[in-house]
């Protein structure tokens, strides 16, 4: 075998990685912290191994098969966007059926550790999945797409409720008792969270997407932009907060809300002139305001 066969598979192996964003923890972070800020919560404190152990592997699988299915449904746009232009499936590096049986290798490993939690978590992820499926393709038809991955990185928190309280059967009176109506408040409220920082993404790529003609949320809101990512962190803020307090939580939580009201201020210095460079970088620390929230609220439930 020569030195280059020798090679190969790990090659292969740096591109599978490469488009399932390894590199780049903060896309699954954005989905981890407001799952396990409402599996404390359900929990009423610390969940246990098996549930922490089921829905952080779980967020990491769900959201590399995301990029999978993402760059698929996107390759044609993609060789477009400067930023994009060479991920693996744009570049044909890696082939569609490649990276499609990635993600479906990837969600059935997923799957088998929602196995291991029950029933009515299980019929909630195939809602969770199909909205995953679907919200590539949003971009074509809505005017604010970003509304649907706001659901789609939201179901998290739903599927938590329902596998700390328990639900036994595939009926909706299971489902109901599992995942009371401030579960689904939680997830309303986060969908805003992700439609400022999604906005602050989409803003970063706003000249490529005018060309290429996609939808975004940036391109709707014009001029007022800025203006709605911060108006979308507010509704976030003070709508979480008001749960937080509803839900039994105290001084501890709404110091995790302040630091993360702190960093909302400075996103705002970060994007206010709309450069790609501060745009971007406001999108990937957000993962930092959402340990704050998850901090905030694991340490009033740890004290109170």
């Amino acid at each position: 075998m020569s030195s280059a066969d020798a090679a190969a598979p790990r090659s292969r192996l740096a591109l599978y990685l490469d488009l399932i964003r390894w590199d780049r923890p903060a896309g699954w972070l954005l989905l981890l912290w407001p799952t396990l800020a409402a599996l404390w919560i359900a929990a009423d404190g610390w969940p246990g191994k098996k549930l922490l152990a089921v829905f952080t592997l779980g967020t990491i699988l769900m959201r590399s098969a995301g990029c999978c299915v993402n760059d698929v449904a996107d390759r044609e746009f993609d060789k477009h966007v400067k930023r994009t232009a060479n991920r693996p499936v744009t570049s044909g590096a890696v082939s569609v059926k490649e990276a499609l049986l990635l993600g479906a290798a990837l969600a059935l490993v997923a799957f088998g550790l929602v196995l291991t939690t029950n029933a009515t978590t299980i019929l909630l992820s195939f809602a969770a999945l199909a909205v995953a499926i679907v919200y590539p393709f949003a971009k074509r038809v809505l005017a604010m797409p970003q509304a649907v991955l706001g659901v789609a990185f939201s179901f998290g928190i739903p599927m938590a409720f329902s596998a700390a309280q328990g639900g036994t059967s595939f009926s909706w009176e299971a489902l109901s008792d599992a995942v009371p109506l401030a579960a689904w408040l939680l997830l309303l409220s986060n969908l805003f969270w992700v439609l400022a920082y999604d906005t602050e993404y989409a803003m970063v790529d706003r000249d490529d997407d005018i060309r290429i003609g996609i939808k975004t949320s940036a391109l709707t809101l014009g001029r007022f932009d800025v203006a709605g990512v911060m108006a979308f962190y507010a509704i976030f803020l003070v709508s979480w907060t008001w749960l937080g307090l509803r839900l039994g939580l105290g001084w501890l939580f709404l110091l995790g809300m302040a630091v993360a009201g702190l960093q909302v201020l400075w996103h705002f210095l970060l994007i206010r002139e709309r450069s790609r460079e501060g745009c971007f970088k406001a999108f990937r620390q957000n993962h930092w305001l959402g340990f704050a929230v998850f901090a905030g609220t694991v340490a009033d439930l740890a004290f109170r």
